[in-house]
C-alpha cells in the first residue's frame, strides 16, 4: 500500500518588521502635544511685561499655539500626523495580525471594536471634569474612531480603489461646502463669531462658503449634536470645530494607508523615500495653490480638503525624513526617548490629559512652592513643564521596560 502524504497547512505570511522611524515620529508627535506643559507662551508673555522680549520665545511660542482659522504653524501639525500614522502603521497591523493566523471576519470585529472605543475614548477625556457627558466628537480619537473602520475596509481593496477613494473624499467634501451657504442676512455674532473676527479673520468671495460657523459642517452639526442629550441645545463650537471633519481625516488617514504600504512592499529604501518626498512637495504645493486661488481655504479647524493635501504633504516629509536618518542611515540612538513615547502612544495620550495636574500639584509640594524660580520668576512656567513632562516620560519608560503596552 502506497502511503498517503501528508499535505502541511499553508504557512501564514511572515510578520512584517517593525520600522523604528515610525515610533519615533510618532513619538515625536506626542511629544509635541505632551510639551504643552512647558508654556513657551506664558514665558514669551513673561518676558515681555520685564521689559526682555526674546524673539526665540516668541518664536517658539508661535510654533506652540494653534493658528485662528487659515495656515498653519507645527502645533496644527499634531492631529494630521497622529491620523497620519495610523494610516502607515494599518499595512503592518493587518500583516502581523494575518502571520498570527488571524481571519478576516475577527480583524474586521477588531477594527469595529477599536472604532468604537477611540470615539467613546474621546468623549470620556473630554467630560473629565463636568458633571455630564460632553457628547461631541471634534477631538483626534473621536475623529479616528469615526473613520477607523472606513479606513480598514479600504485597507483590504487595491491601491487603484484606494487612490480613487481619496479623490472622491476630498472632491465630495469641497463639494458639499461650495454647494452650501448660509442666508444672505445670516448674523454670525449668534454662533460666536463676532464683526472683528470676521474683518480679521473671514473669507470673502468664493471662499465665504468656508466661513467659521457657517458652512457646511456647522449646519450638519446643528443636527448631529443635538440628537444626544445635553443640557441645553448645541449651537456653536467656539473654535469651529465640527464632527464631519472625519470625513477629510479619513482621506489624511488613507494618504498615511498609500504610504505605509509603500514603506511595507518590497522596494528599494530610494523608492520608498523619493516616493515620500514626491508625495510631500506635491501636496504641500497642490493645498497651497487652492488656498492662494480661494477654491479652498487651508483651514485646519474644519479640515478642509486643501488642508488634507498641506498638512499630508508636510506629514509625508517628516517621514521621509525620520526613515531616511533612522531606517536608512542606521542613526537611530538619539530617537530613543521618542521611541519609548511612540510604542506607547495611547497610554501618552491619555496621561497628557488625566496626569499633568497631579505630577505639577506634587512636584511643588514636595520641591518647594517657589523651587522653579531658581533661574528667574518669567522662566517658572518652562521648569515646572519640564518636570511634568520628565515625570510623564519616566511613567512611560518604566511601561517600556517591563513591555506595557496599552493598545486597542
Amino acid at each position: 500500500m502506497t502511503p498517503t502524504a501528508t499535505v502541511p497547512p499553508a504557512a501564514s505570511p511572515p510578520a512584517p518588521p517593525r520600522l523604528a522611524s515610525l515610533d519615533a515620529f510618532r513619538g515625536f508627535v506626542m511629544f509635541l502635544m505632551m510639551a504643552e506643559v512647558l508654556h513657551l507662551c506664558r514665558v514669551a508673555q513673561n518676558l515681555q511685561a520685564a521689559g526682555a522680549a526674546s524673539a526665540v520665545w516668541n518664536f517658539l511660542c508661535h510654533h506652540q499655539d494653534h493658528v485662528e482659522w487659515v495656515g498653519g504653524v507645527l502645533h496644527d501639525l499634531i492631529q494630521p500626523s497622529f491620523s497620519f500614522l495610523v494610516g502607515v502603521a494599518l499595512p503592518f497591523s493587518l500583516a502581523s495580525r494575518l502571520a498570527r493566523g488571524q481571519s478576516k471576519s475577527l480583524l474586521w470585529w477588531h477594527a469595529v471594536w477599536r472604532s468604537l472605543v477611540l470615539i467613546l475614548l474621546g468623549v470620556f477625556l473630554r467630560s473629565t471634569g463636568s458633571n455630564h457627558p460632553n457628547w461631541t466628537f471634534e477631538d483626534t480619537l473621536s475623529q479616528i474612531g469615526l473613520g477607523y473602520s472606513f479606513l480598514f475596509a479600504l485597507g483590504m481593496t487595491s491601491r487603484r480603489t484606494q487612490w480613487i477613494a481619496f479623490g472622491i473624499l476630498l472632491v465630495g467634501y469641497w463639494a458639499a461646502f461650495a454647494l452650501y451657504r448660509p442666508p444672505a442676512d445670516f448674523d454670525f455674532s449668534t454662533v460666536g463669531v463676532s464683526a472683528k473676527w470676521l474683518a480679521e479673520h473671514g473669507h470673502t468671495g468664493f471662499a465665504e462658503h468656508w466661513q467659521k460657523n457657517g458652512n457646511f459642517a456647522w449646519a450638519a452639526d446643528r443636527v448631529i449634536l443635538n440628537w444626544f442629550p445635553r443640557p441645553k441645545e448645541w449651537v456653536f463650537n467656539g473654535g469651529g470645530y465640527s464632527t464631519l471633519s472625519f470625513i477629510p481625516t479619513l482621506a489624511t488617514m488613507l494618504l498615511g494607508l498609500l504610504a505605509g504600504e509603500v514603506l511595507r512592499a518590497n522596494h528599494r529604501p530610494k523608492y520608498r523615500l523619493n516616493w515620500l518626498l514626491i508625495a510631500g512637495v506635491v501636496g504641500l504645493a497642490s493645498g497651497w495653490v487652492l488656498g492662494v486661488l480661494g477654491i479652498c481655504p487651508v483651514v485646519k479647524k474644519i479640515w478642509t480638503p486643501s488642508w488634507v493635501l498641506f498638512s499630508g504633504g508636510w506629514c509625508c516629509l517628516l517621514l521621509a525624513a525620520f526613515y531616511a536618518i533612522i531606517d536608512v542611515q542606521r542613526l537611530g540612538g538619539w530617537s530613543f526617548p521618542l521611541q519609548v513615547i511612540g510604542m506607547n502612544s495611547i497610554a501618552a495620550y491619555f496621561m497628557a490629559h488625566e496626569f499633568t495636574g497631579f505630577i505639577g500639584r506634587n512636584v511643588k509640594t514636595h520641591l518647594g512652592q517657589e523651587f522653579f524660580q531658581f533661574a528667574a520668576p518669567a522662566y517658572e512656567p518652562f521648569f515646572h513643564g519640564a518636570a511634568i513632562l520628565l515625570g510623564l516620560w519616566l511613567i512611560l519608560y518604566w511601561m517600556y521596560r517591563r513591555k506595557l503596552f496599552l493598545r486597542i
